[in-house]
């Protein structure tokens, strides 16, 4: 009787929810679907149910996917076809007349002056482009122009005169007589003196008389200062607008009693001046035994009242020998005033017999980075290269090269 009692009133609610609620018969079979296994046994008695029309429900759209029913469809979109591709844009034509441009990126050349020489200074001649390695940062280098030829030179000497060594630098003067009497008529030279500033004697000239003038015309400087590195460093500057190779015949003591640039910031200049060779000449040891025998010993800066220790032209000596090697030249310290002149003429033959190497880095990145060079001397087999004498005994050489380079950079 309970059974019975409750689907009487079972089927008397779901007649009254059709009545006034406009839902769809699906939804009302949803309802009654926790209640079904108590209704089902008298529904079998019951005549069909129309369904009704539902008044909201809204057809699917033929195109529209998934399953359909009273209850409306389940909306799957289809897969839309892809657009066609667009067409290839027109070339425009060439107009008649008009040159044709591209863009590329032009990997500079780098060329290096190389010495090849004996311990002794001696230059080993008849070496061939075979003959020559060179390495950037550990890679090898294909090379592309090699030369041996004599080219004139562009050169400064940039000589210390302060009144702390003057003897020693008119001796330094006078025997630079010889380096500018092996000039060539289209070789070009400026001499330059330098204190507490650079003083320009002469400007580029070929006639040697202008130097020679030049040089007569120094006189004993009254300040004991002298400024190495702004010197220098400004000397550096006017040589990095000259194109081409040039040469920097250093003469200094090698102490530096200016303040207002560090060694840091003078190596640093060093490395990024392009096409220069320095080549100093230390008069530090004449000076040191020039006061030890003429009693200004404990103020070895000359006459002056500057408390410099042998310690101090040490160190100067060995800030030169860096730029020399940095550079590719060779560092001279004469230990008597007679080999002045010998210097000098050795620094004229090194300027004249060089082998000039010019290559394109394989690395092409204009990041104005600083790349380590290395550059070795082979037999034309690739095997060690011996050097005889007369005599037939193998002689020692020495590869002298600049360290290094500092790469361009995009905005130059």
């Amino acid at each position: 009787m309970f059974s019975t009692l409750f689907s009487f009133v079972s089927i008397n609610k779901a007649a009254c929810l059709r009545k006034f609620l406009p839902i769809s018969v699906a939804a009302v079979g949803l309802f009654l679907l926790p209640l079904g296994g108590l209704a089902q046994q008298d529904q079998t008695n019951q005549p069909a149910a129309t369904p009704q029309q539902n008044p909201n429900q809204q057809e699917a759209p033929p195109q529209a996917g998934g399953p359909k029913g009273d209850s409306g469809p389940y909306a799957m979109p289809k897969k839309g076809e892809e657009p066609p591709p667009p067409p290839p844009p027109e070339r425009p034509k060439k107009i008649e007349g008009m040159p044709d441009y591209s863009i590329h990126v032009d990997i500079p050349l780098v060329t290096v002056p190389v010495m090849v020489s004996t311990k002794d200074g001696q230059f080993i001649p008849n070496l061939k482009k075979e003959n020559f390695r060179i390495f950037e940062d550990g890679t090898e280098q294909k090379i592309n122009d090699f030369k041996i030829e004599e080219a004139p030179i562009t050169a400064v000497l940039l000589v210390e005169f302060g009144s702390t060594s003057y003897p020693l630098e008119v001796q330094a003067l006078q025997a630079s007589y010889v380096f500018a009497s092996t000039l060539k008529k289209d070789d070009w030279v400026a001499v330059i003196s330098y204190a507490m500033k650079p003083d320009i004697l002469v400007d580029f000239t070929q006639d040697k008389n202008a130097v020679q003038q030049a040089l007569n015309g120094l006189r004993m400087p009254m300040g004991s200062e002298t400024w190495e590195y702004e010197s220098l460093y400004d000397t550096l500057d006017r040589l990095d607008r000259i194109e081409g190779h040039k040469y920097l015949i250093f003469v200094s003591s090698g102490i530096n009693t200016g303040l207002r640039l560090t060694l840091d910031q003078i190596l640093k200049k060093v490395k990024t001046t392009k096409d220069v060779t320095i080549f100093p000449i230390s008069i530090g040891w004449l000076l040191r035994e020039y006061c030890e025998t003429h009693g200004c010993t404990g103020i070895s800066h000359g006459m002056a009242s500057y408390g410099m220790s042998r310690m101090d032209y040490l160190q100067g000596d060995n800030e030169m020998q860096t730029f020399a090697r940095l550079t590719g030249g060779r560092f001279y310290q004469p230990r008597f005033e007679g080999d002045l002149v010998d210097t000098f003429k050795d620094i004229a033959g090194d300027i004249r017999h060089q082998y000039t190497i010019s290559y394109r880095p394989t690395n092409p990145k204009l990041d104005g980075s600083y790349r380590k060079l290395k550059v070795d001397v082979v037999a034309d087999n690739g095997g060690p290269l011996k050097i005889r004498d007369q005599k037939g005994k193998d002689v020692k050489y020495q590869v002298i090269a600049r360290e290094g380079y500092t790469a361009k950079h995009t905005v130059e």
